[in-house]
């Protein structure tokens, strides 16, 4: 016989542990360092493993997203496709993490 369980409710005024840390990180002002390092944390995720294995270095900060790139024509690509780089990115996040993104 299977076991069943019944959904459980939240009592009044709790709140999920997603909200608690979200919370947290505006009332610390890290939630914009947080989705920075997120970013560089999941680049091969957000932008698959064939870019991701030829990018170097990468680093963000205030809002700029600096990226080694290691193969000519992919940087010629991805200077070309910069503007669609940059809504891909932060449609992945969710959010506007990115505002400029620098080639280097």
């Amino acid at each position: 016989m299977p076991i069943t369980r019944e959904p459980i409710s939240r009592k009044p005024g709790t709140t999920t542990i997603k909200a608690a840390i979200d919370e947290m990180l505006r009332a610390y002002e890290l939630k914009n360092k947080y989705s920075e390092t997120y970013l560089v944390a999941f680049w091969e995720k957000l932008v698959g493993k064939s870019i991701a294995s030829r990018t170097g270095r990468l680093y963000v900060s205030e809002g700029t997203l600096y990226v080694q790139i290691v193969s000519a024509p992919l940087r010629q690509e991805l200077v070309l496709a910069k503007t669609k780089l940059i809504e891909l990115l932060n449609r992945e996040m969710g959010e506007e993490v990115v505002r400029e993104v620098i080639f280097i």
